[in-house]
């Protein structure tokens, strides 16, 4: 993880202001964080220090359960808040967030701001209407597998992880997410790299026909 400092973080705050979502001027104490793949934005079960606001890059929610298992519940997309739920309750159990791709955070330190944003209601409003629409996409998550086939939501799952054309996730975790069994995923890839969707480079797999792909996950744009 790399905090920008000096005139990098100068530059990146002026290009990606978000001031227009706050009443009182927010840059005196916000941080720039960059997330490498697979580094840990916030490790399960432990409070984080910071209100994140995505600019750039994908993330992963992971819990774990009480017999161990760990799963893959959600994702967080560019223009989205990591650690909304910590700041408005001070008793929360903390979900593990991974970045899936490069990812940049505008990064506010909740010491110097949880009672300005709690007080704030033109930001409540605005992350009113971030967990409004966070809640009907996980609602919807939840349907898509009955209403729609393997092949709609994997090639959706596959444009949602994958990192410069590349999509490396563990079988055992899509078949997790995706509610279906290890043999039909396989069937389901193997049919892609059949039809030059996908090319298998050892483990991974490379993302060969964009278009393809993102006609099958249009179906389920609606979600």
């Amino acid at each position: 993880m790399e905090i920008y400092k000096g005139e990098k973080k100068r530059k990146f705050i002026e290009e990606n202001a978000i001031g227009h979502l706050f009443s009182f001027p927010i840059e005196e104490y916000m941080e720039v964080h960059e997330y490498r793949r697979d580094d840990w934005i916030i490790q399960e079960g432990m409070r984080p220090n910071y209100l994140f606001y995505v600019i750039e890059g994908k993330a992963k929610i992971y819990i774990t359960h009480q017999n161990g298992k760990v799963s893959l519940i959600n994702f967080i997309n560019e223009s989205e808040y990591i650690g909304e739920m910590e700041l408005l309750h001070d008793v929360y159990y903390t979900k593990g967030i991974q970045a899936t791709t490069k990812t940049i955070c505008f990064a506010l330190p909740i010491t110097h701001y949880r009672k300005k944003l709690l007080e704030d209601t033109k930001f409540l409003r605005e992350l009113t209407k971030f967990l409004s629409l966070k809640a009907t996409n996980m609602a919807a998550k939840y349907s898509q597998s009955l209403a729609f086939p393997l092949e709609n939501r994997l090639a959706d799952f596959i444009l949602q992880t994958a990192d410069r054309g590349v999509y490396k996730e563990k079988h055992v975790t899509v078949c997790d997410y995706l509610g279906v069994s290890y043999r039909h995923l396989l069937y389901i890839l193997n049919q892609f790299c059949e039809k030059r969707y996908l090319l298998k480079v050892g483990r991974n797999y490379e993302i060969y026909q964009y278009d393809a792909l993102h006609s099958l996950a249009k179906v389920i744009e609606n979600k």
